[in-house]
């Protein structure tokens, strides 16, 4: 890779993140990226499942496809860091790294388009909404993979608290399927001063907050992996008055189907339950926001090959340990064949969703010349005699 292309991938990530925009409204993020790849001499199609887009580059007649993804929103939080590209949209900052995921693929779009080194059809897929795990369904509800059909997908993540410039994935569970709850209680409201008077939804919610926590301990198979966290609690009071309303918000992360409809039965029985012993009501609303991330083990193994070729073997790691984090590329992989790997940012970086992280520079001729790599691996010239 040149450096001219190394700096550019830089400016581009930079000026992407002074411009961070939400899921579905990343209006601007599409228009500044459909001005690269057409720069290239691409064709851009653009308002897929929203602010989607997508650019296809053939070279010979191999009838291979494959598709390289990005992620393109950003978080609603305030950037805190001071770097000279800070964000310059108050409440909203790339805080997870899809800048540089965007900056890699139109990397990756450039070293193909010039290089020409592969036979058959690339597409450059950008994917609105990964954070709440919206853009990959929106996409494919409006027709993705029927108007642009791929033989396999990859796509790929930093990851701090991997090594350095290091790769790693695994065949399989990858990352894991969120479902959001919401837990409202309604008591009977009151003075402070008289509780008897009153039912509290308090006290009921700290009942719930302690009994969800026996669902993972007592009802989960130890061999499976499960998480339930409360993570917001609202209510109606104020400091003397006992309030009528608590609401209780969080998430589970599993792997299996059968333990997140276990997760969702015992949450619902012990809600009912704490609540009728104290005299209270509750509703529950338990909603499935991301499929879990499985990656298909014939392109694993062919994603963690390129991985291989661009950093060598020693910093390639083919079993990384499953993490409960999820991702919206795990739509995708329901789908069609496909993999997922995460690029180490340093085991000493801040950790993604933090209000003062940045992306590494580093990784981003690392994440270009894997996704080009893929292609010429995926999509060879055939040699003739």
């Amino acid at each position: 890779m040149t450096p001219d292309l190394t700096r550019q991938m830089g400016a581009w990530r930079h000026a992407l993140h002074r411009k961070p925009e939400l899921g579905f409204r990343e209006q601007g993020t599409a228009a500044f990226v459909t001005t690269q790849l057409e720069a290239l001499g691409l064709t851009v199609h653009s308002g897929i499942g929203g602010t989607g887009l997508v650019a296809s580059l053939r070279c010979g007649d191999g009838p291979g496809v494959i598709g390289l993804r990005a992620d393109m929103d950003a978080l609603a939080m305030t950037e805190t860091g001071t770097p000279a590209h800070a964000s310059e949209h108050p409440g909203c900052m790339h805080g997870c790294g899809h800048d540089g995921h965007m900056a890699m693929v139109l990397g990756a779009a450039a070293l193909l388009t010039e290089r020409r080194d592969f036979n058959g059809t690339v597409r450059f897929i950008f994917q609105p909404a990964e954070e709440h795990g919206r853009g990959a369904k929106a996409m494919m509800a409006d027709g993705l993979f029927e108007r642009f059909p791929v033989d396999a997908i990859f796509g790929l993540h930093n990851m701090p608290g991997l090594p350095l410039g290091h790769f790693a994935g695994r065949a399989g569970g990858i990352m894991a399927a969120e479902d959001n709850f919401e837990i409202r209680i309604t008591g009977r409201g009151g003075h402070a001063a008289r509780p008897h008077m009153g039912v509290d939804p308090l006290v009921v919610a700290a009942q719930i907050i302690l009994g969800l926590q026996t669902i993972v301990s007592r009802s989960v198979d130890p061999s499976a992996t499960a998480v339930v966290s409360c993570t917001e609690i609202e209510s109606d009071g104020i400091r003397n008055a006992i309030p009528t309303t608590v609401v209780l918000k969080g998430d589970t992360r599993s792997y299996d189907p059968s333990v997140q409809a276990l997760l969702e039965a015992r949450m619902r029985s012990l809600c009912e339950g704490i609540a009728a012993a104290q005299g209270a009501s509750v509703t529950v609303s338990y909603t499935h926001e991301f499929a879990p991330t499985v990656n298909w083990a014939e392109q694993t193994a062919q994603a963690l090959r390129a991985a291989e070729a661009v950093v060598g073997g020693d910093k390639v790691d083919r079993a990384v340990a499953p993490m409960m984090i999820s991702e919206d590329f795990g739509a995708f992989l329901e789908a069609v064949p496909g993999a997922f790997l995460f690029l180490g940012a340093g085991e000493d970086a801040l950790p993604l969703h933090n209000s003062a992280y940045d992306f590494n520079d580093a990784l981003l001729p690392l994440g270009a010349e894997y996704f080009a790599t893929l292609a010429r691996q995926l999509l060879p010239v055939e040699e003739r005699a």
